[in-house]
């Protein structure tokens, strides 16, 4: 049984939905006020149903979903088989569709499929898919530098387009590294000159204080830095650049993932496209632990976030 079929009129029935964000739950035919705690991510869950009012259970295994697209993804968008897409990266959230509730640890160029829990729902996945047969040969060639895949035969237009939008994003991360090392000299010379203040913990409230302990306790620096921003430190891990750590976090109800300077708490990588539209310039450096959630819920506001890492 589905859980469409479980949305009854009756009191005490149980349902079984995906949860993406806000206190309504929908059927093909019915809405249900959702009440009482939400959950902290998000995710597939139980729901207890009284009337018109439901509550948040468990955590359970998907259902299966109906109405099934196939296609590949880049970043948390969907790129559907058959579709002839601008690969202008600046394009791709109004050319594409976001996914909700991304398997952890997809590689690129897989070719996935998802569905929709209800009519003109969100697109939710479903399953990993069959290759068509060129992803090997497309992957190897994103891992040798090149440029195109034209000497590839039999590329779908989707799996094309999705690896000249990764091709952009490797080429415009090494750029932000170059800057930020740039702004990591600079701001070591200002550091050094700097007396080391006694007690690191007193200072976490404000941002020397915080990068001072970066070199003490860089967990302790990123859990308050974050914390600025109404976000919640998870986990964090050195990355394969020089003083650049990998940071996860958690961040109304989603988990997210950028990479930053070790020592300044500068964005590098931070994770999502912040490619200026008018400018084509991209943003990361801009950003810090303390002022990057703000920068994403700006982003989840105007229904333009694009998630570059699945967490």
């Amino acid at each position: 049984m589905s859980w469409r079929e479980l949305l009854q009129a009756d009191d005490d029935e149980t349902a079984v939905s995906p949860w993406v964000g806000g206190r309504s739950l929908r059927s093909d035919s019915r809405v249900f006020k959702i009440i009482g705690k939400l959950p902290r991510e998000h995710g597939w869950y139980s729901f207890n149903l009284n009337g018109r009012t439901a509550t948040v259970g468990e955590s359970v295994d998907p259902d299966p979903l109906t109405d099934l697209v196939v296609g590949y993804l880049v970043g948390n968008r969907l790129v559907v088989d058959g579709a002839r897409v601008d690969p202008d990266p600046q394009k791709i959230a109004a050319q594409t569709e976001q996914v909700h509730l991304i398997e952890d640890g997809l590689d690129r160029f897989v070719r996935v499929a998802a569905g929709r829990p209800f009519e003109d729902g969100p697109l939710v996945y479903s399953h990993q898919e069959m290759p068509l047969g060129p992803e090997d040969a497309v992957m190897a060639a994103y891992l040798d530098e090149a440029d195109t895949v034209d000497h590839i035969p039999d590329v779908a237009p989707a799996l094309d387009a999705v690896f000249r939008m990764e091709v952009w994003r490797r080429a415009e991360a090494e750029k932000h590294r170059q800057e930020l090392e740039r702004l990591r000299l600079e701001e070591e010379a200002k550091l050094a000159q700097e007396q080391r203040r006694k007690e690191l913990v007193e200072k976490l409230g404000d941002g020397a204080g915080r990068r001072e302990m970066a070199a003490v306790d860089f967990d302790q620096a990123a859990r308050a830095a974050l914390a600025v921003g109404g976000a919640n430190f998870l986990d964090a891990r050195k990355a394969h650049g020089r003083n650049e750590m990998v940071v996860k976090f958690r961040f109304q109800g989603q988990r997210f993932e950028c990479t930053c300077d070790a020592n300044s708490l500068r964005i590098i990588d931070a994770g999502i496209c912040l490619q200026d539209h008018d400018t084509g310039e991209k943003g990361d450096t801009r950003f810090t632990l303390e002022s990057f959630p703000a920068v994403l819920k700006q982003a989840i506001d105007e229904d333009k976030l694009v998630v570059w890492r699945h967490v």
